[in-house]
């Protein structure tokens, strides 16, 4: 029976429908255009865009599936982390609904969610979960970077985490210094394509210090110092083409050093990609080309899933239903610092 996933958590409004491991379908409404002239998302914005697009969505979602509301098997959403206002439409309307149709309400990790969207591929999207295997799994996006050995399914630890700023964070921060328009992330990594990458020398943070750490605050910070120092270099086209392939080559470098070099002293056969970031192009290329050469399956999570979905809120649901994961109660509360491994009762978060 078909299970409606919901997600929220940032600025995105998505619900998908999903069955027996297939995406029946995932609607996703961005506000990429409402935030742009804020150079950032902006929380009350996000939150009153949520309760706008929730309804439409979540309607065409079921409408694109073929699916009414009381053939539903349980009701699932993001439940954490991300921005308390955004999760809290998301997920306090998928506990209305599971409670009018006395359906079970799954509470989802937004991080261990990622964790699984490199198994769902194909048109219409299938999770290929027969041939999941322990991997080393890389998330990165512009809130959260982080390493985390999967070592079987539903069982994960995390390895190492940014000690400061995220490397999407980086990549949008840096970008806006460069004079890009926002969202930067995909503007710098469409001009690092012509621009070339050994053209100046900007830090590898952590990159060969031991442990599975990672820090990018210092790499924005050298390129603002340089670009203090430098002014001009932002202005000329080719410049600024180099400008963004070098900072890009420095974050791509330790993202996939680090990675790879976590599942060799594991002894993984395989090296797994999601979140926001993954659509970069050279991360996705240099990443695919280093666990080649280490003898490494590498499973990239598909574009449109690497970005804030429903439908890997909803795989992973209906992959706790199956494993007999007791259901949230409907009234448990959002929670926006849910840390990945960590019970959502904790009171640290």
């Amino acid at each position: 029976m078909p299970l409606l996933a919901i997600e929220t958590s940032c600025d995105e409004t998505s619900a998908a429908v999903v069955a027996g491991g297939r995406v029946l379908a995932n609607v996703v409404a961005s506000q990429i255009k409402l935030h742009a002239e804020y150079g950032g998302v902006v929380p009350e914005l996000a939150t009153r865009e949520h309760l706008k697009n929730f309804p439409p969505v979540a309607r065409a979602a079921l409408r694109e599936a073929g699916v009414d509301a009381d053939q539903l098997e349980a009701v699932a959403a993001t439940q954490g982390p991300g921005l308390p206002q955004a999760l809290m439409i998301g997920c306090q309307a998928a506990q209305a609904l599971a409670f009018a149709l006395r359906k079970p309400f799954l509470g989802v990790n937004h991080h261990e969610a990622h964790l699984y969207s490199p198994w769902i591929f194909g048109t219409p999207p299938a999770a290929d979960f027969g041939a999941f295997q322990p991997n080393v799994s890389l998330i990165v996006s512009g809130g959260h970077t982080m390493l985390v050995h999967v070592e079987a399914e539903l069982r994960h630890r995390v390895l190492g985490a940014t000690l400061d700023d995220a490397a999407g964070e980086c990549f949008d921060k840096t970008a806006k210094l460069m004079g890009l328009l926002y969202p930067g992330g995909p503007e710098l990594d469409r001009l690092a394509g012509e621009g070339n990458a050994a053209a100046f020398d900007f830090p590898r943070p952590m990159l060969h210090e031991p442990g599975d750490d990672f820090s990018f605050s210092g790499l924005k910070t050298s390129v603002r110092y340089f670009l203090q120092k430098n002014p001009a270099r932002a202005d000329d086209p080719q410049q600024l083409r180099d400008l963004c392939a070098s900072v890009q080559a420095a974050i791509v470098e330790v993202l996939v050093g680090k990675t790879v070099r976590a599942a060799k002293r594991l002894g993984m056969r395989c090296v797994t990609a999601s979140g926001g970031v993954t659509c970069n192009r050279a991360l996705r290329r240099d990443l695919a080309t280093a666990c080649a050469r280490a003898g490494l399956e590498l499973r990239l999570a598909e574009k449109t899933l690497c970005t804030d979905n429903a439908a890997m809120i909803g795989i992973l649901a209906e992959r706790k239903l199956a494993a007999g994961v007791a259901a949230t109660p409907f009234d448990a509360e959002i929670a926006p610092s849910w840390a990945l491994g960590a019970p959502v009762s904790d009171p640290a978060r």
